[in-house]
């Protein structure tokens, strides 16, 4: 293994004894109020989490995928919750899902994807999530919550309203946060709440009260870019195609420590072939680590030259999508760092990292997760 930079969190090792944790369950049935039946929502392929500590707990937020509609079925969101962040049980039923409201109009029948948490001082919840309709993918819209059960719609953000810009939408949004005790929450630099978003590049957003979001602009009045693909063949196994928001943005003592998913191929242009399934043969979806300027969130100051995850097992390889490991959910449980992926698009994975750099982490005495439960206590 290559040496970490003394800033980057980790290492990280996979639990490979228990791995993968979670994965499609074709027991659980949802009366869908759009379809107006019962769907097997989760019964396709789970992956892509998000994830909170709340009383001493984990809780993943989930994306499910159904066998029903046109695209590749419709994507809801599920709960989780674990003591040891290993051993899930599932609630029943999603907690957000596209429902007959004022935001259909973006939500079906793609569905709602890919979350992304942060809470408040206080312990409100902050989820912003991907809306898809079929049409445009790059939606943002944000969700909040007092319990991880019910959730308010809050729809697409004020100031990212999902409009294209220069091409560009707005979807994967991460707010920076800080680690206080066991709980990751939202903190604010320089006054403002700062969100890294973006697919293919990284750039900000600011907020007074994390509800209402505005785009940070560049002398040209177009979104500021803050981190690009790295084309160098150097990088064609880290993120010479694209970056997308992952798992965290965390205030450490270094600076801003931000985790996100690197896309890369390491083949020819010419031999980047689309596949059936939409990306082009070869692409690898990997995490790895950048940091940045703690008083100046759109200044980078370093960045992993390597993935500290990627795919290589076989749940990891072939998939939904092959070749990916997507990082969208990061916790600190019981003393040590634990995040979750999704893995190939249709299962979710663990990996673990200790806070002292070269302690290893042993779940091996830990046995593979059971099947859905009927209920989450919370």
């Amino acid at each position: 293994m290559s040496s970490y930079p003394e800033w980057q969190i980790g290492p990280f090792e996979k639990c490979h004894a228990v791995n993968p944790i979670m994965g499609p369950e074709p027991s659980t049935r949802f009366y869908c109020p759009v379809r107006e039946e019962l769907v097997d929502w989760e019964a396709k392929d789970v992956f892509n989490p998000c994830a909170v500590t709340r009383h001493g707990r984990v809780y993943l937020l989930y994306r499910a995928e159904d066998h029903v509609g046109r695209y590749k079925g419709t994507s809801r969101i599920g709960l989780a919750v674990s003591e040891d962040g290993i051993t899930f049980e599932r609630h029943s039923c999603p907690v957000l899902y596209p429902d007959n409201d004022s935001f259909l109009c973006f939500e079906r029948e793609g569905g709602v994807e890919d979350p992304r948490i942060v809470e408040d001082e206080d312990r409100t919840y902050y989820m912003t999530y991907n809306a898809y309709n079929g049409v445009i993918s790059g939606k943002q819209c944000l969700a909040t919550s007092r319990d991880l059960l019910h959730w308010t719609k809050h729809g697409l953000m004020a100031g990212l309203d999902g409009e294209r810009q220069g091409g560009v939408g707005f979807k994967a949004g991460k707010i920076v946060s800080r680690l206080v005790d066991d709980r990751l929450v939202a903190t604010r630099i320089n006054g403002k709440y700062w969100m890294y978003w973006g697919v293919e590049q990284l750039r900000v957003a600011v907020s007074d009260n994390l509800i209402h979001w505005e785009r940070v602009l560049d002398e040209d009045g177009r979104d500021l870019v803050v981190m690009g693909p790295r084309p160098e063949e150097r990088y064609s196994a880290t993120d010479n195609l694209a970056v997308e928001g992952g798992a965290a943005a965390i205030l450490t003592e270094h600076g801003i420590v931000v985790m996100y998913n690197g896309i890369s191929n390491p083949l020819p242009e010419q031999e980047r072939v689309p596949t059936p399934e939409g990306p082009p043969f070869g692409n690898v979806w990997a995490g790895v680590q950048a940091l940045f300027d703690a008083n100046d969130p759109t200044r980078m100051l370093d960045r992993a030259d390597e993935p500290f995850i990627k795919p290589d097992q076989p749940y990891e390889l072939e998939g939904q999508i092959g070749k990916v490991t997507f990082i969208e959910g990061l916790v600190f449980h019981r003393g040590q760092w634990l995040i979750y992926y999704g893995t190939a698009d249709s299962y979710i994975a663990v990996a673990a990292a200790s806070p002292k750099p070269g302690e290893r982490v042993d779940v091996s005495g830990l046995s593979a997760p059971a099947g859905a439960g009927a209920a989450v206590t919370l």
